[in-house]
């Protein structure tokens, strides 16, 4: 397979949003860490240099590399995640990087490329078929390896971005209610935390008998109905163990201050009352750069990092924010349309899978900031802090911008 002229082919504006972003993310590190004595915006500056040899390796290798080896780079992915278990540093709780030096490196952000391509070989093969229970539950479990390594660490935030290849495999052929029951699931488990769980039962009954009695004739199955009451009874009585026993005190607080049922400004909720603060400060054109009062006063910890678009808020105000919102959504769009464009359906599922990590990751934190969803840890993508993130998600980038160019030779 010849190698094209990727400066011909690689899509540009693709390029240039990746390229805007991780300036305006760089511009922001600097004003959230100035009066920082650990060096956070030189360090990024470090981090963003090297990108730029790691986008050439990555356009460098033939596109047909990564299809090719990619069970093979699933594989040492799952054993850089094992391997924390043995050799991992501890930082704030979680066994989550390896030590390099004065560096360290989360293996976690490489993943998520890594099981992009595994899924997009398996679902490449011609012989898939999602209808089959079976195939389902290779698909799937290609998905959870991964999560079952990186949840004991713990790291939930990260686990939970694996969530959007649920998306990536309806879109391939999934049952639709695989879908449909994640959805519920998650419904009923914050309606149960807010209301009794004989509330919720009723309910549940009450729209299974409207979906029952509505439906045609011939479609109406009274066993089946009472079948579902009874899963989702069960489930509701079980929530309040759940979320008593198996989720850890932090998590507890977290939920119960995002649902209003604990006020606690000064403990557990003080981050995202802070963040609100700063983002509702900035108004409509914000106070200006390095002009940022909760900012420059560090008011908000870890801002440099999770907490990012703080700044945005704050120094730009909701003008830049929505400037901000809108080169993201522009990549996800643009890689969207990139993936239905391409001639192999590897590349096709890849871009899907590039898209939809991007997207959770945006959805998460912006949600997590403002306040609608609960701390858990994830970056922003191109803007937080971090050398492993900046450089995972440019990998994950570049080898679908890669395989967007070398399709004029694909068959």
């Amino acid at each position: 397979m010849k190698n094209q002229s990727v400066k011909n082919n690689i899509d540009w504006i693709s390029v240039f949003i990746y390229s805007t972003l991780v300036i305006l993310g760089w511009l922001n590190i600097y004003s959230s860490s100035l009066l920082s004595t650990e060096g956070t915006y030189q360090k990024q500056l470090i981090f963003i240099g090297c990108t730029i040899p790691l986008i050439f390796v990555v356009l460098f290798v033939d596109g047909k590399f990564y299809e090719k080896y990619a069970s093979i780079i699933f594989g040492v992915s799952l054993l850089s995640l094992a391997g924390l278990f043995l050799f991992g540093k501890t930082i704030a709780g979680q066994r989550c990087w390896y030590a390099i030096g004065g560096f360290t490196l989360q293996p976690s952000e490489f993943a998520k490329a890594a099981t992009s391509l595994a899924l997009a070989k398996y679902l490449s093969d011609t012989q898939i078929n999602l209808k089959d229970v079976n195939r389902q539950i290779q698909a799937l479990a290609i998905v959870f390896l991964p999560v079952m390594l990186i949840l004991p660490q713990p790291d939930p935030g990260s686990a939970l971005i694996y969530s959007i290849f649920i998306i990536v495999l309806y879109r391939e052929g999934l049952p639709s209610w695989y879908v449909w029951t994640g959805f519920i699931t998650i419904l009923l488990f914050v309606l149960t935390l807010v209301l009794e769980p004989y509330v919720v039962i009723i309910i549940a009954a009450v729209v299974l008998a409207i979906i029952h009695f509505k439906g045609r004739v011939v479609d109406r199955n009274l066993l089946m109905s009472t079948i579902l009451l009874a899963i989702i009874s069960a489930f509701t009585f079980s929530v309040d163990y759940v979320f008593d026993h198996v989720f850890k005190q932090h998590h507890r607080d977290r939920f119960n201050i995002l649902l209003g049922k604990t006020v606690d400004m000064k403990g557990i909720g003080y981050n995202t009352n802070q963040s609100e603060i700063a983002i509702g400060s900035g108004g409509w054109l914000g106070k200006g750069f390095l002009q940022g009062t909760q900012t420059k006063g560090g008011f908000v910890p870890e801002q440099h990092t999770d907490y990012i678009f703080t700044t945005v808020g704050e120094e730009w105000g909701f003008v830049g924010s929505l400037v901000v919102i809108a080169l993201f959504v522009g990549l996800f769009l643009r890689v969207i349309y990139l993936a239905e464009r391409q001639k192999t359906k590897f590349s096709r599922v890849y871009g899907y899978c590039v898209a939809g990590i991007l997207f959770i990751h945006f959805f998460v934190n912006i949600a997590m900031v403002i306040g609608i969803f609960p701390t858990i840890g994830v970056p922003l993508p191109f803007f937080s802090y971090g050398g492993s993130g900046l450089w995972g998600f440019t990998i994950l980038l570049f080898i679908f911008l890669k395989m967007d160019a070398n399709k004029v030779n694909e068959w």
